[in-house]
Protein backbone atom coordinates (compact mmCIF):
# COMPACT_ATOMS: atom_id res chain seq x y z
CA UNK A 1 0.00 0.00 0.00
CA UNK A 2 1.15 3.24 -1.02
CA UNK A 3 1.04 5.59 1.98
CA UNK A 4 1.52 9.32 1.04
CA UNK A 5 1.24 12.54 3.28
CA UNK A 6 -2.35 14.05 4.08
CA UNK A 7 -2.38 17.67 2.23
CA UNK A 8 -4.72 19.81 4.75
CA UNK A 9 -7.28 22.51 3.42
CA UNK A 10 -7.15 25.97 4.21
CA UNK A 11 -9.85 27.94 5.85
CA UNK A 12 -10.94 29.21 2.30
CA UNK A 13 -10.87 25.71 0.64
CA UNK A 14 -13.14 24.46 3.04
CA UNK A 15 -15.52 27.01 2.17
CA UNK A 16 -15.44 26.26 -1.34
CA UNK A 17 -16.13 22.54 -0.69
CA UNK A 18 -19.09 23.58 1.56
CA UNK A 19 -20.49 25.75 -1.59
CA UNK A 20 -19.53 22.81 -4.10
CA UNK A 21 -21.51 20.10 -1.90
CA UNK A 22 -24.38 22.50 -1.40
CA UNK A 23 -25.28 23.26 -5.07
CA UNK A 24 -24.01 19.51 -6.02
CA UNK A 25 -26.74 18.11 -3.37
CA UNK A 26 -29.90 20.61 -5.22
CA UNK A 27 -28.65 19.31 -8.64
CA UNK A 28 -28.19 15.21 -7.57
CA UNK A 29 -31.53 15.43 -5.55
CA UNK A 30 -33.32 17.33 -8.76
CA UNK A 31 -32.30 13.84 -10.61
CA UNK A 32 -32.24 11.60 -7.81
CA UNK A 33 -35.79 12.61 -6.88
CA UNK A 34 -37.24 10.92 -10.14
CA UNK A 35 -36.41 7.38 -8.97
CA UNK A 36 -38.46 7.45 -5.78
CA UNK A 37 -41.10 9.26 -7.27
CA UNK A 38 -41.07 6.70 -10.11
CA UNK A 39 -43.45 4.78 -8.59
CA UNK A 40 -45.92 7.75 -8.07
CA UNK A 41 -45.65 8.82 -11.13
CA UNK A 42 -46.12 6.09 -13.42
CA UNK A 43 -49.56 5.50 -11.43
CA UNK A 44 -50.63 9.10 -11.25
CA UNK A 45 -50.06 10.22 -14.82
CA UNK A 46 -50.68 6.05 -16.06
CA UNK A 47 -46.89 5.44 -17.32
CA UNK A 48 -45.78 2.47 -18.92
CA UNK A 49 -42.08 1.57 -17.71
CA UNK A 50 -40.66 3.23 -20.99
CA UNK A 51 -42.29 6.32 -21.03
CA UNK A 52 -40.97 6.86 -17.47
CA UNK A 53 -38.04 5.97 -19.01
CA UNK A 54 -37.97 8.58 -21.49
CA UNK A 55 -39.24 11.15 -18.58
CA UNK A 56 -35.62 10.24 -16.92
CA UNK A 57 -33.18 10.24 -20.17
CA UNK A 58 -35.17 13.96 -21.22
CA UNK A 59 -33.22 15.53 -18.66
CA UNK A 60 -29.63 13.52 -19.74
CA UNK A 61 -29.82 13.83 -23.21
CA UNK A 62 -30.48 17.75 -22.82
CA UNK A 63 -27.69 17.89 -19.74
CA UNK A 64 -25.39 16.43 -22.18
CA UNK A 65 -26.37 18.95 -25.66
CA UNK A 66 -25.94 21.84 -23.06
CA UNK A 67 -22.60 20.61 -21.95
CA UNK A 68 -21.12 20.05 -25.60
CA UNK A 69 -22.81 23.81 -26.52
CA UNK A 70 -21.04 25.62 -23.47
CA UNK A 71 -17.10 23.42 -23.68
CA UNK A 72 -15.56 26.14 -26.16
CA UNK A 73 -17.00 29.01 -24.15
CA UNK A 74 -16.61 27.26 -20.33
CA UNK A 75 -12.47 28.39 -20.66
CA UNK A 76 -13.43 31.91 -21.44
CA UNK A 77 -15.15 33.41 -18.15
CA UNK A 78 -14.74 33.21 -14.92
CA UNK A 79 -16.17 30.01 -13.31
CA UNK A 80 -17.94 31.34 -10.63
CA UNK A 81 -20.30 33.71 -13.16
CA UNK A 82 -20.79 30.41 -15.04
CA UNK A 83 -21.80 28.61 -11.99
CA UNK A 84 -24.42 31.63 -11.19
CA UNK A 85 -25.63 31.57 -14.76
CA UNK A 86 -26.64 28.26 -14.91
CA UNK A 87 -27.63 27.64 -11.37
CA UNK A 88 -30.32 30.59 -11.67
CA UNK A 89 -31.14 28.76 -14.66
CA UNK A 90 -31.59 25.30 -13.36
CA UNK A 91 -33.75 27.07 -10.27
CA UNK A 92 -35.99 27.85 -12.93
CA UNK A 93 -36.40 24.57 -14.60
CA UNK A 94 -37.20 22.80 -11.56
CA UNK A 95 -39.84 25.25 -10.47
CA UNK A 96 -41.48 24.61 -14.28
CA UNK A 97 -41.44 20.81 -12.71
CA UNK A 98 -43.24 21.86 -9.41
CA UNK A 99 -45.82 23.61 -11.66
CA UNK A 100 -46.08 20.59 -14.67
CA UNK A 101 -49.69 18.74 -14.58
CA UNK A 102 -49.19 16.58 -17.76
CA UNK A 103 -46.81 14.21 -19.39
CA UNK A 104 -45.74 16.23 -22.08
CA UNK A 105 -45.48 19.60 -19.72
CA UNK A 106 -43.23 17.31 -17.37
CA UNK A 107 -40.90 16.38 -20.37
CA UNK A 108 -40.03 20.03 -21.58
CA UNK A 109 -39.40 21.26 -17.88
CA UNK A 110 -37.08 18.55 -17.82
CA UNK A 111 -35.43 19.21 -20.37
CA UNK A 112 -35.03 22.69 -19.30
CA UNK A 113 -34.28 21.95 -16.06
CA UNK A 114 -31.18 19.79 -17.77
CA UNK A 115 -29.58 22.49 -20.31
CA UNK A 116 -28.83 24.18 -16.97
CA UNK A 117 -28.40 21.64 -14.39
CA UNK A 118 -26.43 19.55 -17.19
CA UNK A 119 -23.45 21.92 -16.69
CA UNK A 120 -23.25 22.78 -12.98
CA UNK A 121 -21.39 19.31 -12.56
CA UNK A 122 -18.37 20.33 -15.11
CA UNK A 123 -18.26 23.95 -13.86
CA UNK A 124 -17.84 22.30 -10.18
CA UNK A 125 -15.26 19.88 -11.11
CA UNK A 126 -13.30 22.98 -12.77
CA UNK A 127 -13.08 24.42 -9.76
CA UNK A 128 -12.07 22.10 -8.16
CA UNK A 129 -8.92 20.97 -10.13
CA UNK A 130 -8.61 24.89 -10.37
CA UNK A 131 -7.86 25.60 -6.65
CA UNK A 132 -7.19 21.92 -5.41
CA UNK A 133 -3.57 19.90 -5.56
CA UNK A 134 -4.44 16.56 -6.64
CA UNK A 135 -3.34 15.24 -3.18
CA UNK A 136 -6.15 16.80 -1.77
CA UNK A 137 -9.12 16.23 -4.76
CA UNK A 138 -10.06 12.40 -3.43
CA UNK A 139 -11.33 14.53 0.05
CA UNK A 140 -12.70 17.00 -2.15
CA UNK A 141 -14.35 14.90 -4.61
CA UNK A 142 -15.94 12.46 -1.79
CA UNK A 143 -17.18 15.80 0.06
CA UNK A 144 -18.71 17.24 -2.88
CA UNK A 145 -20.18 13.37 -3.81
CA UNK A 146 -21.69 13.19 -0.48
CA UNK A 147 -24.52 14.85 -2.29
CA UNK A 148 -25.55 11.55 -3.24
CA UNK A 149 -25.88 10.56 -0.28
CA UNK A 150 -27.17 13.57 2.01
CA UNK A 151 -29.92 13.42 -1.13
CA UNK A 152 -31.22 10.52 -0.36
CA UNK A 153 -31.09 10.97 3.93
CA UNK A 154 -32.00 14.34 3.62
CA UNK A 155 -33.82 15.19 0.06
CA UNK A 156 -35.36 11.91 -0.60
CA UNK A 157 -37.52 11.17 2.32
CA UNK A 158 -38.42 15.06 2.85
CA UNK A 159 -39.57 14.33 -0.69
CA UNK A 160 -41.57 11.66 -0.47
CA UNK A 161 -43.34 12.42 2.50
CA UNK A 162 -44.34 15.97 1.14
CA UNK A 163 -45.26 14.44 -2.59
CA UNK A 164 -47.38 11.87 -0.36
CA UNK A 165 -49.05 14.89 1.31
CA UNK A 166 -49.26 17.76 -1.69
CA UNK A 167 -48.21 15.72 -4.72
CA UNK A 168 -45.37 14.52 -6.52
CA UNK A 169 -44.87 18.08 -7.85
CA UNK A 170 -43.91 19.64 -4.31
CA UNK A 171 -40.73 17.87 -4.16
CA UNK A 172 -39.72 19.85 -6.75
CA UNK A 173 -40.96 23.05 -5.83
CA UNK A 174 -38.60 22.28 -2.45
CA UNK A 175 -35.50 22.23 -4.20
CA UNK A 176 -36.24 25.10 -6.29
CA UNK A 177 -36.44 27.65 -2.78
CA UNK A 178 -33.56 25.40 -1.71
CA UNK A 179 -31.38 26.28 -4.50
CA UNK A 180 -32.46 30.21 -4.09
CA UNK A 181 -30.88 30.21 -0.78
CA UNK A 182 -27.56 28.39 -2.01
CA UNK A 183 -27.30 30.75 -5.04
CA UNK A 184 -27.14 33.85 -2.14
CA UNK A 185 -24.14 31.82 -0.78
CA UNK A 186 -22.25 31.65 -4.19
CA UNK A 187 -22.89 35.27 -4.69
CA UNK A 188 -21.19 36.60 -1.10
CA UNK A 189 -18.72 33.86 -0.28
CA UNK A 190 -16.91 32.23 -3.48
CA UNK A 191 -14.31 34.58 -5.31
CA UNK A 192 -13.53 35.10 -8.52
CA UNK A 193 -12.04 31.37 -10.06
CA UNK A 194 -10.16 33.58 -13.31
CA UNK A 195 -6.45 32.09 -13.13
CA UNK A 196 -7.10 30.19 -16.09
CA UNK A 197 -8.31 33.32 -18.33
CA UNK A 198 -4.55 34.25 -17.76
CA UNK A 199 -3.45 31.13 -20.09
CA UNK A 200 -3.09 32.87 -23.59
CA UNK A 201 -5.64 30.79 -26.06
CA UNK A 202 -5.79 32.26 -28.93
CA UNK A 203 -8.60 29.46 -30.71
CA UNK A 204 -12.37 30.28 -31.58
CA UNK A 205 -14.96 28.98 -29.04
CA UNK A 206 -15.71 25.73 -32.02
CA UNK A 207 -11.81 24.80 -32.61
CA UNK A 208 -11.29 25.46 -28.67
CA UNK A 209 -13.88 22.29 -28.98
CA UNK A 210 -12.27 20.48 -31.77
CA UNK A 211 -8.96 20.94 -29.92
CA UNK A 212 -10.28 19.33 -26.57
CA UNK A 213 -11.77 16.45 -28.39
CA UNK A 214 -8.99 15.62 -30.71
CA UNK A 215 -6.80 14.53 -27.71
CA UNK A 216 -6.19 11.39 -27.23
CA UNK A 217 -5.48 11.00 -23.46
CA UNK A 218 -8.76 13.34 -23.29
CA UNK A 219 -10.68 11.17 -25.84
CA UNK A 220 -9.73 7.73 -22.88
CA UNK A 221 -10.87 10.14 -19.92
CA UNK A 222 -14.01 10.86 -22.10
CA UNK A 223 -14.76 6.46 -23.03
CA UNK A 224 -13.96 5.55 -19.60
CA UNK A 225 -16.30 8.44 -17.93
CA UNK A 226 -19.28 7.41 -20.76
CA UNK A 227 -18.77 3.53 -19.57
CA UNK A 228 -18.90 4.42 -15.53
CA UNK A 229 -22.37 6.28 -16.69
CA UNK A 230 -24.29 3.65 -18.54
CA UNK A 231 -23.73 1.20 -15.46
CA UNK A 232 -24.74 3.56 -13.04
CA UNK A 233 -27.56 5.09 -14.54
CA UNK A 234 -29.20 1.75 -15.73
CA UNK A 235 -30.40 0.44 -12.39
CA UNK A 236 -31.61 3.71 -10.42
CA UNK A 237 -34.49 4.86 -12.49
CA UNK A 238 -36.60 1.93 -11.37
CA UNK A 239 -35.09 1.38 -8.15
CA UNK A 240 -38.16 2.96 -5.94
CA UNK A 241 -40.35 0.52 -8.52
CA UNK A 242 -38.56 -2.56 -7.47
CA UNK A 243 -38.70 -2.03 -4.06
CA UNK A 244 -42.10 -2.16 -3.98
CA UNK A 245 -43.57 -4.34 -6.26
CA UNK A 246 -40.77 -6.90 -6.24
CA UNK A 247 -38.83 -6.66 -2.23
CA UNK A 248 -42.24 -5.37 -0.92
CA UNK A 249 -41.63 -2.83 0.75
CA UNK A 250 -44.35 -0.18 1.56
CA UNK A 251 -44.98 3.04 0.10
CA UNK A 252 -44.57 4.43 3.87
CA UNK A 253 -41.48 2.01 4.38
CA UNK A 254 -39.56 3.38 1.08
CA UNK A 255 -38.43 6.79 2.72
CA UNK A 256 -36.89 4.78 5.70
CA UNK A 257 -34.81 2.63 2.77
CA UNK A 258 -33.82 5.62 1.01
CA UNK A 259 -32.60 7.31 4.12
CA UNK A 260 -30.74 4.38 5.76
CA UNK A 261 -28.95 4.08 2.50
CA UNK A 262 -28.08 7.55 2.25
CA UNK A 263 -26.33 7.28 5.95
CA UNK A 264 -24.51 4.65 4.71
CA UNK A 265 -22.86 7.26 1.78
CA UNK A 266 -22.39 9.57 4.38
CA UNK A 267 -20.02 7.32 6.72
CA UNK A 268 -18.62 5.68 3.43
CA UNK A 269 -17.85 9.04 1.58
CA UNK A 270 -15.23 10.75 3.68
CA UNK A 271 -13.33 7.39 4.43
CA UNK A 272 -13.25 6.80 1.23
CA UNK A 273 -12.19 10.14 0.05
CA UNK A 274 -8.71 10.29 2.58
CA UNK A 275 -8.30 6.94 1.58
CA UNK A 276 -8.34 7.74 -2.11
CA UNK A 277 -5.58 10.39 -1.40
CA UNK A 278 -3.02 7.72 0.61
CA UNK A 279 -3.48 4.59 -1.67
CA UNK A 280 -3.06 3.72 -5.15
CA UNK A 281 -6.92 5.67 -6.54
CA UNK A 282 -7.01 2.68 -9.48
CA UNK A 283 -6.56 -0.24 -7.16
CA UNK A 284 -8.96 1.11 -4.78
CA UNK A 285 -11.16 1.78 -8.41
CA UNK A 286 -10.69 -1.86 -8.57
CA UNK A 287 -11.56 -2.99 -5.54
CA UNK A 288 -14.80 -0.94 -5.74
CA UNK A 289 -15.26 -2.37 -9.15
CA UNK A 290 -15.71 -5.99 -8.69
CA UNK A 291 -17.80 -5.56 -5.11
CA UNK A 292 -20.14 -3.84 -6.83
CA UNK A 293 -20.68 -6.46 -9.87
CA UNK A 294 -21.23 -8.98 -7.50
CA UNK A 295 -23.75 -7.31 -5.71
CA UNK A 296 -25.49 -5.95 -8.75
CA UNK A 297 -26.17 -9.50 -9.44
CA UNK A 298 -27.72 -10.33 -5.49
CA UNK A 299 -29.99 -7.41 -5.52
CA UNK A 300 -31.61 -7.71 -8.98
CA UNK A 301 -32.08 -11.23 -8.28
CA UNK A 302 -34.05 -10.89 -4.93
CA UNK A 303 -38.14 -11.38 -4.67
CA UNK A 304 -40.44 -10.13 -1.29
CA UNK A 305 -37.62 -9.20 1.46
CA UNK A 306 -37.78 -7.38 4.87
CA UNK A 307 -37.62 -4.25 5.16
CA UNK A 308 -33.92 -5.16 7.15
CA UNK A 309 -32.40 -6.91 5.09
CA UNK A 310 -33.69 -4.83 2.14
CA UNK A 311 -31.89 -1.94 3.69
CA UNK A 312 -28.70 -4.23 4.18
CA UNK A 313 -28.56 -5.25 0.64
CA UNK A 314 -28.87 -1.41 -0.43
CA UNK A 315 -25.78 -0.62 2.04
CA UNK A 316 -24.00 -2.99 0.62
CA UNK A 317 -24.91 -2.12 -3.02
CA UNK A 318 -24.22 1.76 -2.52
CA UNK A 319 -20.82 1.08 -0.84
CA UNK A 320 -19.67 -0.29 -4.25
CA UNK A 321 -21.00 2.43 -5.74
CA UNK A 322 -19.75 4.78 -4.29
CA UNK A 323 -16.12 3.27 -3.73
CA UNK A 324 -16.05 3.51 -7.69
CA UNK A 325 -17.12 7.22 -7.42
CA UNK A 326 -14.70 9.12 -5.34
CA UNK A 327 -10.74 7.48 -7.05
CA UNK A 328 -12.40 7.38 -10.89
CA UNK A 329 -13.13 11.66 -10.67
CA UNK A 330 -10.26 12.08 -8.48
CA UNK A 331 -8.20 10.48 -11.31
CA UNK A 332 -10.49 11.96 -14.56
CA UNK A 333 -9.73 15.41 -13.17
CA UNK A 334 -6.25 15.11 -13.05
CA UNK A 335 -6.37 14.13 -17.21
CA UNK A 336 -6.56 18.04 -18.67
CA UNK A 337 -3.99 20.92 -18.55
CA UNK A 338 -5.45 24.09 -17.31
CA UNK A 339 -6.11 26.17 -20.59
CA UNK A 340 -8.15 23.26 -21.31
CA UNK A 341 -9.60 22.54 -18.04
CA UNK A 342 -13.24 23.94 -18.49
CA UNK A 343 -13.63 22.52 -21.82
CA UNK A 344 -13.08 18.91 -20.92
CA UNK A 345 -15.14 18.92 -17.90
CA UNK A 346 -17.73 19.88 -19.69
CA UNK A 347 -17.28 17.43 -22.55
CA UNK A 348 -16.85 15.19 -19.82
CA UNK A 349 -19.83 15.72 -18.26
CA UNK A 350 -21.84 15.72 -21.68
CA UNK A 351 -20.44 12.39 -22.36
CA UNK A 352 -21.78 10.94 -18.69
CA UNK A 353 -25.39 12.82 -19.08
CA UNK A 354 -25.74 11.28 -22.75
CA UNK A 355 -24.53 7.87 -21.50
CA UNK A 356 -26.95 8.13 -18.41
CA UNK A 357 -29.55 9.45 -20.44
CA UNK A 358 -29.03 5.68 -23.38
CA UNK A 359 -28.60 3.84 -19.77
CA UNK A 360 -32.61 4.86 -18.17
CA UNK A 361 -34.03 4.54 -22.34
CA UNK A 362 -32.26 0.89 -22.48
CA UNK A 363 -33.55 -0.39 -18.86
CA UNK A 364 -37.09 0.86 -19.83
CA UNK A 365 -36.92 -1.14 -23.07
CA UNK A 366 -35.54 -4.06 -20.81
CA UNK A 367 -37.90 -3.71 -17.82
CA UNK A 368 -41.73 -4.62 -18.35
CA UNK A 369 -44.39 -4.66 -15.80
CA UNK A 370 -47.99 -5.83 -16.99
CA UNK A 371 -49.86 -3.16 -14.83
CA UNK A 372 -49.01 -0.52 -12.41
CA UNK A 373 -49.06 -2.82 -9.45
CA UNK A 374 -47.43 -5.39 -10.75
CA UNK A 375 -43.76 -7.33 -10.35
CA UNK A 376 -40.98 -5.38 -12.70
CA UNK A 377 -39.80 -8.18 -14.64
CA UNK A 378 -36.04 -8.70 -16.43
CA UNK A 379 -34.89 -6.57 -13.29
CA UNK A 380 -31.62 -9.48 -12.81
CA UNK A 381 -30.74 -8.81 -16.83
CA UNK A 382 -30.12 -5.01 -16.35
CA UNK A 383 -27.85 -6.33 -13.44
CA UNK A 384 -25.92 -8.48 -15.97
CA UNK A 385 -25.68 -5.56 -18.05
CA UNK A 386 -24.42 -3.51 -15.49
CA UNK A 387 -21.67 -6.16 -14.86
CA UNK A 388 -20.65 -6.74 -18.41
CA UNK A 389 -20.45 -2.74 -18.54
CA UNK A 390 -18.39 -2.59 -15.63
CA UNK A 391 -15.52 -4.84 -16.68
CA UNK A 392 -15.25 -2.42 -19.20
CA UNK A 393 -14.81 0.31 -17.48
CA UNK A 394 -12.44 -1.04 -15.59
CA UNK A 395 -10.49 -1.45 -18.81
CA UNK A 396 -10.76 1.99 -20.02
CA UNK A 397 -10.49 3.38 -16.26
CA UNK A 398 -6.57 1.59 -16.08
CA UNK A 399 -5.70 3.74 -19.18
CA UNK A 400 -6.51 7.00 -17.48
CA UNK A 401 -4.35 5.66 -14.49
CA UNK A 402 -1.93 5.25 -16.88
CA UNK A 403 -2.34 8.48 -18.89
CA UNK A 404 -2.40 10.81 -14.93
CA UNK A 405 1.09 8.82 -13.96
CA UNK A 406 2.69 10.13 -16.95
CA UNK A 407 1.47 13.38 -17.01
CA UNK A 408 2.45 12.97 -13.32
CA UNK A 409 6.07 12.28 -14.03
CA UNK A 410 6.63 15.38 -16.50
CA UNK A 411 8.53 18.26 -15.14
CA UNK A 412 5.78 20.20 -13.20
CA UNK A 413 4.07 23.78 -14.73
CA UNK A 414 2.32 25.83 -12.55
CA UNK A 415 -1.01 26.11 -13.11
CA UNK A 416 -2.87 26.03 -9.70
CA UNK A 417 -4.51 28.99 -8.50
CA UNK A 418 -4.18 29.82 -4.90
CA UNK A 419 -6.93 29.24 -2.86
CA UNK A 420 -5.90 30.77 0.26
Amino acid sequence: MDSKTVTPFTGYQKMVVIILALTQFTVVLDFMIMSPLGDILMKSLHLAPSQFGLAVSAYAFSAGFSGFLTAGFSDRFDRKKLLLFFYVGFIGGTVLCGIAHTYWFLMVARIVTGLFGGVIGSISMAIVADLFALQQRGRVMAFVQMAFGASQVLGIPIGLYIANGWGWEAPFLMVAALGLAITLAIVFYLRPINAHLGVKNEKSAFRHLLHTLAKRDYRIGFTATALLSVGGFMMMPFGSAFAINNLGITEQQLPLLFMVSGVSTLVIMPFLGRLSDKIDKYKLFTAASVWMMAMCIWYTHLSVTPLWAAMVFNILLMAGVTGRMVPSSALVSAVPALKDRGAFMSINASLQQLAGGVAAALAGKIVVQETNFSPLQHYDTVGYAVVAISVLGLLLMYRVDRVVKRVASQPAVPEQQSAG
